[in-house]
């Protein structure tokens, strides 16, 4: 397991402490619908940090054209009816572009500044010209309020429990999954990202955002910073 990273419950547990099959009963959501409405009909997207594809199957139905990547091969196992390629995001480079590079789950939030950077460089290496890059990030009271939880409408509840600093303004994440039958646990390791430090980081990997497609601001729509 990475260090900082844990998981516990039923089933294979990757080494950043994702449940496998949890994450194959975790519903979709809005997801889909958001990123459907900020791109091309059509487009080809390349998915980093896909897991088990629980948003590359709607995104598949909705007739896009989805390249899958994740670290974890027991993940990429449950994905059907997309490329898949098992690699680190940070380290990726395909030798090709995409018209969509998508970066969900948080995962600009990596604790490790490097891992962070290596993420956005391989989102800007990815992308077509004309492109974009979905982003989605911690919502602004991620780490602040805590303890919360939320009761799903599909039966199970998703409890925050904790979110406390582990140095370098990094916070270690606990959270726990209940469902009737079984229940998982997750802790890993977040940076809390202000809208300017989100911005700044952006900037670094040569990407701008175009605009914030939620009103919450978690999705967010970038593009190369010389378009």
């Amino acid at each position: 397991m990475r260090e900082g990273y844990e998981g516990t419950g039923p089933g294979a547990i990757t080494p950043d402490g994702c449940a496998v099959e949890l994450y194959s009963r975790l519903p979709v959501g809005e997801e889909p619908d958001i990123i459907a409405a900020a791109v091309p009909t059509g487009a080809r997207i390349l998915e980093l940090g896909s897991g088990v594809g629980r948003m590359t199957h709607p995104l598949l139905d909705r007739g896009f054209e989805v390249t899958a990547v994740d670290e974890s091969s027991e993940m990429l196992a449950r994905v059907r009816g997309a490329r898949t390629i098992c690699s680190p995001i940070e380290g990726l480079d395909l030798g090709e572009t995409f018209d969509v590079v998508m970066l969900a789950s948080f995962l600009v939030h990596a604790g490790d500044v490097e891992v962070r950077r290596g993420m956005l460089r391989a989102c800007a290496r990815h992308v077509a010209e004309g492109g974009c890059v979905l982003i989605q990030r911690e919502g602004e009271d991620y780490h602040s309020n805590v303890p919360r939880e939320r009761v799903d409408p599909s039966g199970f509840t998703l409890r925050i429990l904790s979110a406390e600093p582990a140095g370098d303004g990094v916070n270690s994440v606990s959270a726990e999954y209940v469902f009737p039958d079984a229940t998982w646990t997750h802790t890993f390791l977040a940076r809390p990202l202000t809208k300017e430090q989100f911005e700044e980081a952006l900037a670094e990997a040569g990407l701008r955002v175009d605009r914030y497609l939620t009103e919450d601001g978690v999705w967010v729509r970038a593009v190369p910073a010389e378009e």
